[in-house]
């Protein structure tokens, strides 16, 4: 973020919007919700402003949202208000930090407060948190408050505390970062009123008894040892309750259906470890999740009042087709491993394998991938990115769509970017995706073919050209009315953006397939779109 200095002090900020013009289109299900079918448009906003001065950090946010569908896809949502401020101090060893505060203790695997724009997640505390320097390499800090719910704040609160340093072997070549950290929630009688509502529908013999407070606790520590760097953590949660989705229970008149709640305490395993020198890298992950889901509130799903944060264990993929199918992290049952090699042969040349895989803990396979990339440059002149993505994904578990098989897709791509001259450039992605069949049908969507054309003129003008092609049409793909055939249709993209300073506008013509989108491992199913997009970006 960008600062300009002043006489007393120093001033910065940022702003962001979006504004989407609804175009419907119910051929592709962009229809049924309000801002295709009488609103027509939708927007969302947020204006950044921070100020520093004598060791005082002062910051305040604006968020509006007008007939918005971030927070919901399918439903329109308008408000505004202050979605943040904090004032922050320091005091020689003494820091402290009132208002909204986005932190985390290790990996975030206990407590993470943090924003993701994109999946309208804003978990930031609010509350207060002091910190104490015992020297330059080791601090402890504590805070305390309720997780924000967009202009509120849920009713349960939140305490823990956390003690990180760091100590260089230099006779050995060694150092470590140790940290430990403790995080309890506390429900008030309110949501606890609430959570007793939810169970009384419940069985004697199914019946679980919630409680006001849960505890978890993690320790870490980074070693860094020569080329190797070794980070480890380990967290325990006590016994809480949490909405199983597997879970069998009988209700009244003796019927068995499938999701309860239950209570069990939880535990997270995570490492990794990194290898780097003479132009190879290799990181290796593991991890093992078992009912570790922790929340504001108990009965609450999908992204909301998460106050932890579980790392996820696949390649974050960038390009369209490789990111359709994408896994998000699971809190109750995971076993997830990740291999990730890369080399330089030359300073022309490098090479790229990633392998994961990721299971229930009974050993159901849940995800799946293998991913390759053969990368040239060719002078200034040009560069080519190519391999392939081989995957497998479980959509029942991680789309909620039932007795559907496993998706398998092969996913080859070509990226090739020529410059004819410094400031002039054309980019060309080619993907395509074969998809698995259901006996004579193809697996969902059936199989897509992506391509796109990127023109940049340095440093103001990009325009971007793309279109993705049901080429043969699966089960999901929409029907022709007359003749009940699949049909194969376009998805086209057109975008202009413009950069000026610090300043980048962005207008787009959109029609989107319904799909996945994921940021860090959170994920959510996102509708078909259809219209035109407008877009600001601005620090300063």
């Amino acid at each position: 973020m960008g600062t300009i200095a002043q006489e007393t002090g120093r001033f910065s900020g940022g702003f962001q919007s979006q504004a989407n013009f609804f175009l419907r289109d119910s051929l592709i299900g962009a229809a049924g919700i309000p801002q295709y079918d009488r609103q027509l448009f939708g927007a969302q906003s947020w204006l950044d402003l921070k100020y520093s001065y004598d060791g005082f950090d002062l910051g305040v946010r604006f968020d509006q949202f007008n007939n918005s569908n971030l927070r919901n896809p399918n439903f329109s949502f308008t408000d505004q208000g202050i979605g943040r401020w904090f004032i922050s101090k320091k005091i020689e060893k003494f820091g402290f930090t009132v208002g909204h505060i986005y932190d985390q203790i290790g990996s975030g695997i206990i407590y993470r407060a943090f924003e993701e724009r994109p999946l309208f997640i804003d978990n930031a505390l609010y509350g207060a948190r002091v910190t104490f320097d015992f020297n330059d390499d080791w601090q402890a800090k504590a805070f305390t408050g309720r997780q924000k719910l967009i202009f509120d704040a849920y009713e349960s609160v939140i305490k823990g505390a956390a003690i990180e340093g760091y100590h260089n072997f230099e006779e050995a070549g060694v150092t470590v970062a140790p940290g430990i950290g403790v995080v309890s929630r506390t429900l008030d009688d309110q949501t606890m009123e609430n959570v007793i509502g939810v169970l009384t529908g419940y069985l004697d013999s199914a019946r679980v008894k919630p409680v006001h407070n849960v505890y978890v606790g993690s320790v870490y520590n980074t070693l860094n040892a020569g080329k190797f760097v070794w980070y480890a953590e380990a967290a325990v949660k006590s016994s809480d309750l949490y909405n199983d989705p597997t879970a069998e229970r009988v209700i009244f008149g003796g019927e068995t259906v499938t999701g309860s709640f239950v209570k069990r305490p939880g535990s997270v395993l995570y490492s990794s470890i990194s290898y780097a020198a003479n132009g190879l890298g290799i990181t290796l992950e593991g991890k093992r999740t078992e009912a570790f889901n922790l929340r504001a509130d108990p009965t609450l799903q999908l992204n909301l009042g998460i106050i932890n944060f579980l790392p996820p264990m696949n390649r974050q993929n960038t390009y369209r087709l490789t990111t359709r199918y994408s896994p998000a992290t699971q809190d109750l049952s995971e076993m997830a491993f990740q291999a990730d090699v890369r080399y330089a042969i030359n300073r022309k040349t490098s090479i790229l394998v990633n392998a994961s895989n990721i299971t229930d803990l009974d050993g159901e396979l849940l995800f799946r991938e293998f991913f390759t990339e053969f990368n040239y440059k060719y002078k200034r002149d040009w560069q080519i990115k190519t391999g392939f993505q081989i995957q497998t994904y479980n959509q029942e578990v991680y789309e909620v769509k039932p007795e559907v098989p496993l998706v398998e897709t092969v996913v080859p791509y070509v990226d090739f970017l020529y410059r004819f001259t410094r400031k002039k450039s054309l980019r060309t992605e080619i993907q395509y995706m074969f998809i698995g069949d259901d006996g004579n049908t193809k697996q969902d969507y059936g199989d897509w073919l992506f391509a796109q054309l990127e023109y940049n003129l340095v440093p103001g003008w990009s325009f971007v050209v793309s279109d993705m092609f049901n080429a043969n049409p699966g089960k999901n793909s929409p029907v022709d009315t007359k003749t009940g055939e699949k049909l194969s249709l376009h998805y086209p993209r057109f975008d202009v953006f413009y950069t000026h300073a610090s300043n980048r506008f962005g207008l787009s013509y959109v029609k989107q397939v319904e799909g996945v989108v994921c940021t860090g491992g959170i994920c959510r199913l996102e509708p078909a779109f259809s219209g035109v997009q407008f877009t600001i970006s601005s620090v300063f």
